[in-house]
């Protein structure tokens, strides 16, 4: 679809697209995608991937993209809270990367439906 911006959060940091912008790929971290038409933006939580523009063409590579409006808050809530009382905990067999992750998934969601 046309859009007029797309944000998000590459490994580098923070960055914005616009029509014609230069050919750019990068690693794309646990985030709010942010894609902007008419002065109306879509949130889209996205699990990190690869993101690219080519040819006035954006494309995000990923395992998964949600639109804020069809995430289910309670859930994310309940994951966020999970992954807290896991990092919280001082067992050794705990995977505590694993948790992070979990975390950072679980703050996107939110965050996604926080910008809807």
């Amino acid at each position: 679809e046309d859009i007029d911006a797309v944000y998000a959060i590459g490994e580098k940091g923070e960055f914005g697209i616009l029509s014609g912008h230069i050919p750019f790929m990068t690693a794309l971290k646990i985030c709010v995608v942010r894609a902007v038409k008419d002065g109306i933006t879509t949130p889209i939580a996205t699990m990190g991937g690869v993101f690219q523009v080519k040819e006035n063409d954006c494309i995000i590579l990923t395992s998964i993209a949600e639109l804020a409006s069809d995430i289910d808050i309670v859930r994310a809530k309940e994951a966020k809270d999970r992954a807290e009382a896991r990092l919280g905990s001082q067992q050794e067999s705990i995977d505590r990367h694993r948790a992070e992750i979990a975390l950072a998934k679980a703050m996107a969601r939110l965050k996604a439906t926080s910008l809807k």
